[in-house]
């Protein structure tokens, strides 16, 4: 299964390899991603492959609440199909 991660808040170093290593740690791949910064904001949008992972849903979307608020940054996680129907025209 894939799922799309996004991450938002305030730019500062290190946000890319947070994020990345905590879903490395959970045995989730990062397929592809797109970040910019404007004015001193960073966003992120990652695809990812769950395939491997062997935790909940519930529980990869807690983690990733979890570290977005250690970090100041708003991270979420939603299932492909869901964004893809959020963002038929």
């Amino acid at each position: 299964m894939r799922a799309i991660v996004s991450v938002v808040g305030k730019d500062r170093m290190g946000i890319i390899a947070q994020v990345s290593g905590l879903l490395f740690s959970i045995d989730i791949n990062v397929m592809d991603l797109s970040q910019s910064v404007m004015n001193d904001y960073f966003h992120m949008i990652m695809l990812v492959d769950l395939s491997k992972c062997a935790r909940k849903f519930e529980d990869i979307s807690a983690a990733l609440d979890t570290l977005g608020t250690e970090i100041g940054m708003s991270i979420k996680i939603q299932h492909e199909d869901i964004f893809n129907a959020m963002h038929k025209i």
